[in-house]
């Protein structure tokens, strides 16, 4: 196991700081500012959860995601947003991303961190159906942006906990 940055180093506080203001706009669901925290080779990816047994040596299934995305394919889920084709968030869902156990690493190139975190999704749509709750890990690369103030994100891979994933839909960023 790889040991992660003390919680008193700046890179860690920094990191933690950004993935705190990101949950915000993501709760406040202002997407075109998350947008602007990504690079512009982004690699999104949610990888298809399986259940096996313990030797199997996997717990995704090989090629298959929720999620395996660019800028470009983010940017066109957010435009859509914006249209009255978006339905299945008219009316927007209710979001809340708390963030847990955020542990950051020093890369070889001093220009990227990586930040493993765990994020737990609360989700509420309307009044009539229940709200759903998802639980993921996350590894981040974050690359210090090009003018050196600040980060941004360069890859993410989330890990859901379920194989079997209870919400209407994946009208969300994790």
């Amino acid at each position: 196991m790889r040991r992660s940055l003390p919680f008193s180093d700046v890179r860690h506080q920094d990191a933690h700081h950004w993935l705190v203001d990101e949950a915000y706009l993501l709760d406040a669901q202002r997407y075109d500012e998350w947008l602007d925290l990504l690079t512009e080779d982004i690699r999104y990816v949610m990888p298809v959860r399986v259940t096996t047994a313990v030797g199997a040596g996997f717990d995704t299934s090989p090629g298959m995601a929720h999620f395996d995305e660019d800028k470009y394919s983010l940017s066109r889920r957010v435009a859509r947003f914006r249209t009255e084709h978006a339905w299945t968030e008219d009316p927007p869902s209710r979001l809340r991303h708390h963030l847990a156990n955020v542990r950051t690493f020093a890369a070889e190139d001093p220009d990227h961190l990586v930040v493993e975190s765990a994020v737990l999704l609360y989700r509420s749509r309307g009044d009539v159906r229940e709200a759903a709750v998802i639980s993921a890990g996350r590894e981040d690369l974050l690359r210090r942006a090009p003018d050196g103030a600040g980060w941004l994100l360069a890859r993410r891979t989330i890990l859901v906990d379920d194989a079997v994933l209870r919400t209407q839909n994946l009208a969300i960023f994790l």
